[in-house]
């Protein structure tokens, strides 16, 4: 099992910038072999927790991102249909008598949570944004992450030939159920402070002059604190912002600049015209 040192150290090198509280809890959660469940806002960095992570532990990544109407057979198996009935046809202009069974691993499609438990090398399975799928997903949820194992009617219980390490983010949609929290280790990836924020900028977009990163991330700062904002920028707007002025050659963050690069940071019509009516970030 890899130490809390050496597992700092690998994320190190991926540049990816984290504070004590969230290395300990992945550490935990690594030893002890638990969920991970990551809530915040939108864009906060909880999808790039399990993307770093499986670089840094040389992971295949498996995600599976949540949708409203999800169910198993996109999550978890569908039949090769199309193969079962050429099976079918074939038998026929043969005169084949026995057909072997059309519900067999040879017609089996896997999708990204049986794809996972089958893996014979652990992966870093990503369940992202399971707040978007229904309750009853999330209730069929339970079996793989408390007993490691599914359930195909057809085929019976397939148990885990690894075990995943499993990352679910949350932005909070709706309320997660009780049994899905018990089940898993918590971290809040809150909006990062302003010392943070340059930390990931430098990390990032290391030739974006200094005085122009810190404009960048002051202004996030203070369109954050704005409450009349419908999206605040998360780190994702941040770096899109600071790359465009970066790519337009920009020395300072003037108000022609500002003007013109807005639709980076700020990713609709409404909040883009709060801000210039009412002089946020003059």
């Amino acid at each position: 099992m890899i130490q809390k040192e050496e597992l700092s150290r690998r994320l190190r090198e991926q540049n990816y910038i984290f504070e004590d509280e969230l290395l300990t809890v992945l550490y935990v959660a690594l030893v002890l072999g638990r969920p991970l469940l990551i809530e915040g806002a939108a864009g906060v960095g909880k999808t790039e927790v399990a993307k770093v992570l499986a670089k840094a532990l040389d992971r295949e990544l498996v995600r599976l991102q949540c949708y409203e109407g999800l169910d198993e057979s996109k999550a978890l198996y569908e039949w090769n249909y199309q193969k079962q009935l050429l099976a079918i046809q074939m038998a026929k202009d043969s005169e084949q008598q026995q057909l072997s069974s059309l519900f067999s691993e040879e017609y089996l499609l896997e999708r990204p949570l049986l794809k996972s438990i089958r893996s014979e090398k652990s992966v870093v399975l990503l369940i992202d944004e399971i707040d978007k799928s229904d309750e009853e997903f999330e209730a069929f949820l339970l079996e793989l992450l408390s007993e490691l194992q599914v359930t195909i009617p057809e085929l019976g219980t397939i148990r885990a030939a690894s075990r995943p390490f499993v990352v679910l983010t949350s932005n909070n949609t709706r309320p997660l159920s009780e049994a899905l929290r018990r089940r898993c280790a918590y971290l809040y990836i809150p909006y990062p402070t302003l010392e943070k924020e340059l930390a990931i900028l430098s990390a990032k977009l290391p030739n974006l002059e200094n005085h122009l990163r810190l404009a960048v991330a002051q202004a996030v700062q203070k369109l954050r604190e704005a409450e009349q904002l419908i999206k605040k920028p998360s780190i994702a707007e941040t770096l899109d912002w600071a790359g465009a002025l970066e790519a337009l050659g920009a020395k300072e963050l003037d108000g022609k600049t500002l003007d013109a690069t807005l639709g980076f940071v700020l990713k609709n019509e409404q909040d883009i015209r709060e801000v210039r009516d009412n002089g946020l970030l003059q």
